[in-house]
């Protein structure tokens, strides 16, 4: 209880702290620190047993690992047509790889960190003596470039065209890393498959890398070179429980229940008309609907609406409320209240505007107090003088 009281109010002014204080708020790490180094190997061994048996190729032996594969014989072949065939499914996973690396490859575009090499890359996918491939190196394959899949939001699929499919990505857009290395990007996306492998009914759905991405930001920084070098692992542990909590709002079948998506945007709505009924009924004038921009706030935890330290900061606060979605509501009210005078007076073009692509813009446009990333006086706290006054 002291330390989510702690980490609500902020501790991203102090040290190296992040990483273990994610691991605990995600109930990754357990609150009995005897226990830390034991349960760290025993997950961290695990996510390694994941890699080994979810990123291969059929067909491939693996004897040196010790892994049972058989090669390929005239039962199992990548024209088999059965449903259990390994290649069937191995072809079926390329779908939703190419969904992941095109979102990945762009994660955070406005840094550097993601296109760098990893001081630590995966051994296991990376030695040649292992017959591992790569995810990149599947994406370049033929298996993709016959045709791209994409499924958006309402489940609509589109399949491009092959020749579309051979200029996926121009190649001066991303720097080829040297054999041995891999970026940042890659992690993320292999943390993805792994995810999506291991939890078939929700896959993968555009948005999750924008979740994924603080987290292993903050993990793959930390000076500690313990935690950093195992920052894969621990990722994908703390996304995995994290998205226990927040799976509902990625399921289609489930936005009009109350626990999808939808009723949750309109509790936005319903929290803003009890706390300012002028600024709800001004949206309301204008028909401006909770799904237009409420859909992303909530869905990627606000982390595509602000800067990404400051993203780490309010996390900080929503981690540590044990009603973090119910916070997470006031604070998406709080963000309304935060610029009402400018909804106010603006018409239905200049509002929209504001609130799908220019908040983070204006609230920097003013004055320091107002947006001053770790000051004593800055948006997060704004943020939650606004959403704790509105109970």
């Amino acid at each position: 209880k002291a330390l989510r009281e702690l980490c609500f109010g902020g501790m991203t002014c102090v040290q190296n702290v992040d990483v273990v204080l994610f691991q605990i708020l995600l109930n990754y790490l357990p609150l009995d620190q005897t226990l830390w180094d034991s349960f760290l190997k025993k997950q961290r061994e695990l996510y390694t047993q994941f890699l080994k048996e979810m990123i291969i190729q059929p067909g491939i032996a693996k004897a040196n690992l010790g892994l049972s594969r058989e090669d390929v014989t005239m039962e199992d072949h990548p024209l088999n047509p059965n449903p259990e065939s390994r290649w069937n499914n191995y072809f079926k996973d390329n779908e939703v790889l190419l969904q992941i690396d095109k979102d990945v490859r762009r994660l955070y575009p406005d840094m550097a960190f993601f296109q760098r090499p990893t001081e630590f890359p995966c051994q296991l996918i990376l030695d040649p003596q292992n017959d591992y491939e790569t995810l990149r190196r599947r994406v370049e394959q033929t298996t993709l470039k016959a045709q791209t899949v994409d499924r958006n939001r309402s489940g609509v699929t589109n399949v491009s065209s092959p020749g579309k499919a051979l200029n996926l990505y121009p190649s001066n857009e991303y720097e080829v890393l040297p054999n041995g290395c891999e970026a940042h990007w890659e992690v993320v996306e292999r943390i993805l498959f792994i995810y999506a492998k291991l939890n078939p009914g929700i896959a993968y759905v555009q948005g999750m890398n924008e979740i994924v991405g603080p987290i292993y930001y903050t993990f793959a920084t930390d000076p500690n070179k313990q935690w950093k070098e195992h920052a894969e692992a621990d990722t994908f542990f703390c996304f995995t429980n994290l998205m226990s909590e927040n799976r509902d709002n990625f399921i289609k079948s489930l936005d009009d229940s109350q626990c999808g998506i939808t009723y949750k945007m309109e509790s936005v709505f319903s929290m803003l008309k009890e706390k300012d009924v002028e600024l709800y009924m001004k949206l309301q004038e204008q028909n401006i609907k909770p799904q237009y921009f409420t859909f992303r706030w909530l869905t990627l935890l606000l982390s595509q609406e602000f800067l990404l330290p400051d993203v780490i900061r309010i996390w900080d606060s929503l981690f540590s409320d044990q009603d973090r979605f119910d916070f997470l509501i006031l604070v998406c009210c709080a963000m309304l209240t935060l610029i009402r005078d400018q909804l106010l007076a603006g018409d239905f073009t200049m509002n929209m505007r504001l609130l799908q692509v220019q908040y983070v813009s204006y609230l920097r446009s003013q004055s320091p107090p107002l947006y001053c990333i770790h000051k004593s006086l800055n948006l997060v706290y704004l943020l939650q003088f606004f959403s704790l006054s509105l109970f």
